[in-house]
């Protein structure tokens, strides 16, 4: 019975996320965190434009909070909302702004190169974007744009990279946009940090001196 409330409840979070992604597209939606409250269940959600979220006079948040309570089965929903400090190093955020610049008819190579770029130059270790999907004809195929250093593989690859999704609806067909980015705080399990001693630290300086 345990396992099935928490598949339950992850199920609920899932569809929560996917329903923010659809209606805050223009939002800049990130994620949203979910917390279970003894008032109620409050919902902080992560945009780049916390202002389209809350809509004039708190009209989107009512519209919100109200889908949640009736569609979904939140129980006494209380939204709030917070922007992200830096958009180019949130990778669920560049993958949005990668299919909405495919949307617009932009060419993928411009816009990955563009994505790289911003991400790099706003301090991130690393950066991989992948375009997949029916980019310059019929037959459909796979565009990687990389720069810096990314792991791959393992607990870091999982744990230490940030990852973004978003689909691009294009006249020749759907193009899969995924994002992955190494934020310049992330410390990796083979980096070591030398901490000098403050008493070694003043010897060497008296005998500078």
């Amino acid at each position: 019975m345990i396992e099935r409330v928490f598949v339950k409840e992850n199920v609920k979070r899932l569809l929560i996320d996917e329903y923010f992604k659809e209606e805050l597209s223009r939002a800049g939606y990130s994620h949203c965190e979910i917390r279970k409250t003894p008032i109620g269940t409050k919902i902080i959600i992560y945009a780049e434009k916390p202002g389209f979220v809350i809509g004039r006079r708190g009209s989107r948040i009512r519209e919100l909070t109200e889908t949640l309570s009736k569609e979904f089965g939140v129980e006494k929903p209380q939204i709030d909302v917070r922007p992200i400090e830096n958009p180019d190093l949130d990778a669920q955020v560049v993958a949005l702004k990668i299919a909405q610049s495919l949307e617009r008819g932009l060419h993928f190579r411009r816009v990955g190169h563009t994505a790289v770029r911003r991400v790099m130059n706003a301090g991130a270790k690393g950066v991989v974007v992948i375009i997949s999907g029916k980019l310059t004809g019929e037959r459909a195929r796979t565009e990687k744009f990389m720069a810096g250093y990314m792991k791959h593989c393992g607990e870091p690859a999982e744990d230490l990279v940030d990852k973004g999704r978003a689909i691009a609806k294009t006249k020749p067909g759907i193009i899969g946009v995924t994002v992955k980015i190494m934020r310049p705080d992330v410390l990796l399990p083979d980096e070591i940090i030398i901490k000098e001693d403050a008493e070694v630290k003043h010897v060497v300086e008296e005998e500078e001196q």
